[in-house]
């Protein structure tokens, strides 16, 4: 056995019975002092509660809201100044006076009659400044045609120059009419204050 822990655990019942002692020497002398019964009569005092309510934070600073905009007043409303004019009687009697207006008489409607369309003068067989002859035409040889006639109108302005050749008939048809055209166009005739039409008939012959 350890002598040292049986020491200590010794020291340790002496310290807590002195203690007990203790205790009980004081509420002997509560009892014989009357302290017990003041402490009876201060528990049996009534005993005050209060409630404490529980502090709310106040809510966090918000920003107020902005200032609605307002739309800028309307100017002022000024009449404008009243002015008074005078008419001259005179001009008043002006006014009221009608007045008639006379139609100018109207003339009588006449219809115009164009006058009559001059129809150019067709000359026979008229004499040219300058003449070209027509040749014989290769279509006219290889289909073996002998001979033809063309009658053909020349259409000659003031200044002598045919403007156009007209083919008033042929025989055969179509065989002998381009080289007619052709040779008539270069005709000149002499100036003339008006414009006429030549007539003239060409004949071809196919010679040996």
């Amino acid at each position: 056995m350890d002598y040292a822990q049986v020491e200590h655990s010794a020291g340790r019942r002496s310290t807590g019975f002195l203690i007990v002692v203790v205790l009980h020497i004081v509420l002997g002398y509560a009892l014989v002092t009357g302290l017990a019964r003041k402490v009876v009569e201060v528990i049996k005092a009534p005993l005050e509660t209060k409630i404490i309510e529980e502090m709310k934070k106040p809510p966090p600073d918000t920003p107020p809201p902005p200032p609605p905009k307002m739309a800028p007043p309307p100017p002022p409303y000024i009449p404008p100044p009243e002015v008074n004019i005078q008419v001259p009687a005179i001009a008043q009697q002006a006014a009221t006076i009608t007045t008639t207006t006379v139609a100018p008489p109207q003339k009588a409607f006449v219809p115009q009659v164009a006058p009559p369309v001059q129809q150019a003068t067709v000359r026979k067989e008229y004499k040219a400044s300058h003449r070209v002859n027509p040749t014989y035409p290769r279509q006219a040889i290889q289909q073996g045609i002998a001979n033809g006639r063309v009658i053909a109108h020349v259409v000659v302005a003031p200044n002598g120059a045919v403007t156009e050749v007209r083919i008033i008939s042929a025989t055969p048809p179509r065989v002998f009419d381009r080289e007619v055209i052709r040779a008539l166009s270069q005709w000149k005739f002499n100036p003339e204050p008006v414009g006429f039409i030549g007539e003239y008939e060409i004949e071809f012959k196919l010679t040996d």
